[in-house]
């Protein structure tokens, strides 16, 4: 009926720590964030990159903006490339604006 003094006085068991039972799932939830989502955007951004550096008089682009054209100048050192969309209209744009460079003699790309 009584309780022991010792024991009634003694600590209670210690469980797991709150800050580590929830650093874990956190790091989890980092680490898988990082390989589905930041790791392939950042390898298609330097994809793009390297594309859009290698643009060359003669190739057929898509830009942004849904126009395909002929690049028929090309400076370097200059953000911006002259495109020709028909016989009479060329246009100067952006090398960032730039979605798809196919080749000279490349064909258009089937969508899936």
């Amino acid at each position: 009926m009584f309780i022991d003094p010792a024991f009634a006085q003694a600590s209670p068991a210690a469980g797991p720590d709150p800050f580590t039972g929830l650093l874990i799932p956190m790091l989890l939830m980092v680490v898988i964030f990082y390989f589905l989502v930041i790791r392939p955007q950042s390898q298609r951004a330097s994809q793009h990159r390297e594309m859009v550096e290698k643009v060359r008089r003669g190739d057929t682009v898509v830009t942004s903006g849904g126009m395909v054209g002929k690049v028929t100048k090309v400076t370097e050192g200059s953000d911006e490339v002259e495109v020709e969309l028909s016989d009479t209209l060329r246009i100067r744009i952006l090398r960032s604006t730039l979605m798809d460079v196919r080749a000279k003699g490349e064909p258009v790309k089937e969508s899936t």
